[in-house]
């Protein structure tokens, strides 16, 4: 199966689709799935605590109409945009990363998935997923995202 390429830029100017050649570019898809599991925003449980100044609990409007009951899409990772940089906050951003990309393994798209999060200098949080498709090959993404202050 191919699908447009879509590139993760940042979480203020969020994904756009890659050009190559003045052409749109094409990849088998996976990148562009982890891409919008990780970087639309899911909505944020009653118990999450949300960012200082905001009220919206964000989350896609087709949610409420799952084919798959309590299927959603996005991540929680935008709760963590002012968080400050700690190892609390690490493992909380790759456990919402691994919650938002549970369904590669749920729908048979992957074999497994592993997430590590990791600073990668001071203010930008890195994410590194490594993806074992069902044929065995493995499948490596690196993101990086700037916290704000």
């Amino acid at each position: 199966m191919t699908d447009i390429r879509t590139v993760f830029i940042d979480f203020d100017r969020g994904a756009d689709l890659a050009l190559e050649q003045f052409a749109l570019a094409a990849d088998d898809g996976l990148e562009t799935a982890i891409i919008l599991s990780l970087f639309t925003d899911a909505r944020a449980s009653n118990d999450d605590p949300l960012p200082f100044g905001e009220s919206d609990r964000r989350g896609w409007w087709a949610d409420a109409f799952p084919e798959v009951d309590r299927d959603r899409i996005g991540s929680r990772l935008w709760l963590l945009q002012r968080e400050k940089q700690t190892q609390a906050t690490l493992n909380r951003a790759r456990e919402y990363a691994e919650e938002a990309l549970a369904w590669l393994i749920a729908d048979g798209v992957a074999r497994s998935v592993e997430v590590a999060s990791f600073l990668v200098r001071n203010g930008v949080l890195g994410l590194s997923v490594v993806i074992q498709r069902p044929d065995a090959s493995i499948a490596r993404f690196r993101y990086e995202t700037l916290w704000k202050r």
